[in-house]
């Protein structure tokens, strides 16, 4: 009886914490014009996506994709800071110390959500300004236009929390040039402005202040064909000259970053990391040893993986992978170390890479059956 009425209260805190206080809502969904835009609406929480608001957005885009009056899909959040900063870790973290099941409905429902918009029929624009990560990518990413702004900050920073890059990030980031999705992945880099572009996060780039201005003009195209679509982006994206001379960030370290990472194990990037012995090595290597070693394992075969699967069968992968970590230490001692005691000390469990067998890494890759994720 008391464990029963102790859940009830974790679960009731949970739903206190992710509801907005006022009667605002989490998200709006509109349509002006031709375009239905889809504004994430939670800036305290800096966007972070939580299951209701998952809910409502994948039923909005399956109608709009429907409906012959709707000619593109604007996706964009508010509060000036953050596209959206990820998913509700908190609220799947307190639901998993419970036994609760969001932490199979969040993630069946984000990844849904995902390949919704992977698979969207009309033109899918995402107005990436600001932090976007995590959740944000997994929505913005697999569309077809992305638009940074000199104020977007990319990061998948989840092997620092006990976790993989989820949303599909086993089927974009093998696929970005050289082994700088591995790079990406591995260490949780954070990329800023312009560099979002050059790695082909974002398909354009356009001074923040003008993101009004352009929603304006999409939503002023008349029945809009993706050329159309592509003409305006790209008539913004050339007249923006911010940052224009600025080298990319990556730029001289790129050749090692594809030698280095391009490695069949962990054990082996470390081991090249430490022969290198560059300062650029030795800091990735810092990095990296702080990070989940589960993670990193996990991580690794993720992208080898999804190097050669369609998003449909990654996102099933990945929701394999999820329910794992769910099971696991490492996702809570992550959160509890990140985001909650703010310690940045994680215990995790096992400690060291070679502790990490491959036979656990395989099981966390096995089908789930019934429970598997349907698309």
């Amino acid at each position: 009886r008391l464990r029963a009425l102790n859940r009830l209260q974790v679960i009731l805190q949970h739903l206190k914490m992710s509801k907005q206080t006022d009667s605002t809502p989490e998200v709006l969904l509109e349509k002006k014009g031709g375009a239905g835009i889809i504004t994430l609406n939670r800036p305290k929480a800096l966007n972070a996506l939580n299951l209701s608001m998952i809910q409502q957005i994948y039923p909005q885009i399956k109608t709009w994709e429907q409906d012959p009056e709707t000619f593109l899909i604007i996706i964009k959040g508010t509060g000036g800071k953050a596209f959206c900063a990820g998913g509700d870790i908190r609220a799947i973290t307190e639901a998993g110390k419970v036994g609760d099941k969001l932490t199979q409905d969040f993630f069946r429902g984000e990844y849904r959500l995902n390949n919704a918009v992977g698979t969207c029929k009309k033109p899918y624009v995402a107005l990436i300004d600001g932090i976007t990560m995590g959740g944000g990518v997994g929505v913005s990413v697999h569309g077809h236009f992305r638009v940074a702004t000199e104020k977007t900050v990319f990061a998948m920073p989840e092997t620092a929390i006990g976790l993989f890059p989820d949303v599909g990030g086993g089927y974009f980031l093998p696929r970005l040039s050289g082994k700088i999705g591995y790079y990406l992945a591995l260490t949780g880099c954070r990329l800023k402005g312009r560099d979002v572009l050059r790695v082909g996060i974002a398909t354009h780039f356009v001074e923040s202040a003008k993101l009004p201005a352009l929603e304006k003009d999409l939503i002023a195209l008349k029945s809009p064909s993706k050329e159309k679509i592509a003409d305006l982006l790209n008539s913004y994206h050339v007249k923006c000259t911010i940052d224009q001379e600025k080298k990319f960030v990556l730029d001289e370290h790129m050749e090692k970053i594809n030698s280095l990472f391009s490695a069949n194990s962990m054990e082996e990037i470390v081991k090249k990391l430490k022969q290198d012995g560059s300062p650029f090595a030795m800091k990735e290597l810092e990095t990296i040893n702080k990070m989940s070693p589960t993670s990193l394992k996990l991580t690794l075969r993720q992208l080898r993986e999804g190097a050669s699967m369609s998003l449909q069968e990654v996102l099933q992968m990945e929701y394999r992978l999820s329910q794992a970590c769910m099971k696991g230490h490492d996702f809570y001692e992550g959160v509890r170390a990140v985001l909650i005691d703010k310690d940045q000390a994680p215990k995790w469990k096992p400690a060291a890479l070679e502790e990490v067998s491959d036979e656990f890494v395989d099981s966390c890759f096995k089908p789930l059956g019934n429970d598997d994720l349907k698309l």
